[in-house]
């Protein structure tokens, strides 16, 4: 038994900092290992930590363990990977030669498979699957904002009860699953929206606000709900509506949305998805694990993917310089053609 766990974030990007900023901030002791650009920042201003509904936590750099060396991990009880997905296998390899005997290891981060991936670097190490379902932005001086809400997902294990009461102090709890993949494929249908985001270059309320960028994503659903439907995988339900149902939703004129769906946007006004930030950044993006996942599960099964690949086509076209900020109309179009030249 664990009686004063000790947390490193592997990762103290955006999600790592938010997350172990707010266990720290309510008394949890927490090492942070990011790269140099983030750990130059936190160090200056230490960590705020914010979010849509109020929540106002600090602390100061004085209080923070954080470095760019993987040192840290020697000591943690628990380790949250919050890395981005490209990063998975530099990250495994990293945490195979220092991790302590007994030590958990939590994967926080965007796609299904980099748990995985990790598991098959650190053998006979214990590495659950987790999600983060809100969005967080980085907002400068080592200010993060949660700017959505949702609670922490993670495959149900006895090992983590020595840990429950840091996260539900820090108004983080973890909602433990039987079945992850279900919920991981869940999240993903709503994240297939972090493209269309990206291309808009509007607010998240704002975009799902206009009927036109909804029925984007509604297209983009539907084919991943039937390439799901193929493989034999079922989603778990996360909202009042089963996923099924969720693109008829979507599809509703602007007015009959903003009533049938409040708590979809329930978002801070100013929140955009990560990938956005990561094309205004100039970074890479994780298209791959996202839309990416159903095109490769698509492929695999004989499943028209028309609409994610040209996502996935449109953000790779970003990511080289030739972006362009698209009206949902003019977007819903070219996905139609899209979807139509592969049926013909």
């Amino acid at each position: 038994m664990v009686s004063s766990p000790e947390i490193c974030v592997f990762g103290a990007g955006s999600i790592g900092c938010y997350v172990g900023g707010r266990l720290a901030a309510t008394g949890t002791a927490v090492r942070f290992i990011g790269r140099e650009r983030v750990v130059s920042e936190v160090r200056a201003h230490g960590l705020h930590l914010t979010d849509w509904q109020g929540a106002d936590l600090k602390v100061p750099a004085a209080d923070l363990r954080i470095d760019t060396e993987p040192e840290a991990l020697a000591t943690a009880d628990l380790v949250l990977v919050t890395v981005k997905s490209a990063a998975t296998e530099e990250a495994g390899r990293t945490l195979a030669s220092r991790l302590k005997p007994g030590a958990i290891v939590i994967s926080f981060q965007n796609g299904l498979h980099n748990a995985d991936v990790l598991r098959g670097l650190l053998p006979g190490r214990t590495v659950l699957t987790g999600m983060v379902p809100f969005n967080v932005a980085a907002q400068g001086q080592g200010h993060f904002h949660a700017g959505s809400e949702g609670t922490l997902e993670v495959a149900r294990h006895a090992g983590l009860a020595p840990f429950l009461e840091a996260f539900v102090r820090a108004g983080l709890p973890l909602k433990q699953h039987s079945d992850i993949v279900a919920v991981q494929w869940a999240k993903l249908l709503f994240n297939l929206n972090n493209a269309l985001n990206a291309l808009a270059d509007l607010p998240l309320k704002e975009e799902l606000s206009q009927r036109a960028w909804r029925r984007c994503l509604a297209l983009a659903q539907k084919e991943a709900l039937a390439v799901l439907g193929r493989a034999g995988v079922k989603p778990a339900k996360l909202t009042p509506l089963p996923p099924g149902w969720i693109p008829l939703l979507l599809g509703a004129p602007d007015a009959v949305f903003g009533v049938l769906a409040k708590k979809m946007l329930a978002i801070d006004p100013k929140a955009r998805s990560s990938m956005w930030d990561d094309l205004h950044a100039g970074r890479k993006t994780e298209v791959d694990y996202l839309n990416g996942e159903v095109v490769r599960l698509g492929q695999h099964h004989g499943v028209p993917v028309s609409v994610n690949s040209r996502l996935v086509e449109l953000i790779r076209e970003a990511e080289g310089g030739q972006r362009r900020q698209w009206t949902g109309e003019a977007l819903l179009a070219d996905l139609k053609k899209a979807e139509f030249a592969n049926r013909a």
